[in-house]
């Protein structure tokens, strides 16, 4: 066998960059004779019109896909970092020497596991520093993103260089400090009570072949509590559960944004749609003073709603039921009601809307049930 036949076999076999020292061992020829070696197979790739190339990343090389063919290859390629665990790295490779609960502040608790995965495949150090810990890239990083030094600075003007050649600002942000946020339909006027304009949206509990795709690049999904193990499947970062029955349930939702996504929220505009909120409420309070015919929630949702009106309780009360039928043990929730609440499935309408509604019927049926 050549030290060119070596060389190649080596280069093809490491999947990443393999120094001259390693090089010169393998094949036990002096250090000159295997840079005309190498010289000479990258040569040879180059002339060829091969979708392969080598890479001089001095002194160390890497026989890699030509970027022309790089998305062409993303179906038969090994399915390496998801989008989420991606962007989690260049946060750390753009901002580093990065303490780890600021990169937590940043992209969320899901990043704890990100960091983990990125520190085991030997792409992240992570060394204490104070109460956290530091978080700096690898030289195997540079290795395998094909950068001659684990250099800083350097990795920040190339991921700034890559950036800007593929995508606009927006992706920028996003790559190096923004969050994908994914949501449900119910859930998108949060996204306007919060001033939150980059999103999607996307039926994360029963999601389309299209919809899993761009579940998976979600830094963050928001959907209903309860529903976790089913989106989970489906989705890579954080999942973010929300109530949404009561008034106090949608502010309480607003504040979890404001703290998990501080960078993407208006706080000014989430302090309106709050003000707002408890206006509403107050106004619905009010109303519900004079009444004295008690009530029977016959579930815990209901009940949430007649303690926040101040209703009284009674088993002998007026039954109220939501209006979805049976309950997920094959429980007749509306037999024998005598009001209905309406749930999210069966109104129309942003959030505070459907809030309302359900406190309307409750109200209105109290009214006409007295009359």
């Amino acid at each position: 066998m050549s030290e060119l036949e070596i060389i190649e076999a080596a280069l093809f076999a490491a999947g990443r960059a393999v120094s001259l020292e390693k090089l010169t061992k393998i094949t036990g020829k002096p250090k000159k004779a295997v840079l005309s070696a190498v010289q000479k197979l990258t040569e040879a790739y180059s002339s060829r019109g091969s979708g392969i190339e080598i890479l001089d990343l001095g002194e160390r090389y890497v026989m890699q896909v030509k970027p022309e063919y790089s998305e062409l290859m993303r179906e038969v390629a090994p399915k390496e970092l998801s989008a989420p665990k991606l962007r989690t790295l260049s946060m750390i490779a753009y901002h580093q020497p990065l303490l780890q609960s600021d990169l937590i502040d940043m992209r969320g608790s899901g990043a704890y596991d990100h960091i983990k995965d990125l520190i085991e495949r030997g792409f992240v150090d992570s060394v204490p520093c104070g109460r956290s810990r530091q978080l700096s890239t690898t030289p195997l990083f540079a290795d395998y993103f094909g950068l001659k030094r684990n250099d800083p600075k350097a990795i920040k003007d190339k991921i700034l260089e890559l950036l800007r050649s593929q995508a606009g600002q927006s992706d920028i942000n996003l790559w190096i400090g923004r969050k994908t946020i994914a949501v449900t339909p119910m859930y998108e006027s949060f996204m306007n009570m919060c001033g939150i304009k980059e999103y999607f949206i996307a039926n994360a509990y029963s999601p389309s072949k299209e919809e899993i795709s761009r579940l998976l690049e979600a830094d963050v999904v928001i959907i209903s509590a309860g529903y976790s193990d089913t989106v989970r499947q489906y989705c890579d970062g954080e999942i973010l559960e929300v109530h949404s029955t009561t008034f106090e349930d949608l502010i309480e939702a607003l504040s979890l944004l404001v703290e998990e996504l501080p960078d993407e929220v208006d706080s000014k505009m989430v302090e309106k749609s709050i003000e707002k909120i408890r206006e509403t409420r107050e106004r619905y309070v009010s109303s519900a003073v004079l009444i004295e015919k008690k009530v029977k929630p016959a579930t815990e949702m209901v009940s949430r709603i007649v303690n926040d009106l101040s209703l009284g309780i009674s088993a002998d009360g007026v039954l109220i039921a939501p209006d979805y039928g049976v309950s997920k043990s094959g429980v007749k929730i509306e037999k024998g009601a005598q009001i209905l609440i309406p749930t999210h499935r069966s109104v129309e309408g942003d959030l505070l809307q459907r809030v309302c509604a359900k406190y309307d019927s409750i109200l209105e049926g109290l009214k006409k049930f007295k009359d």
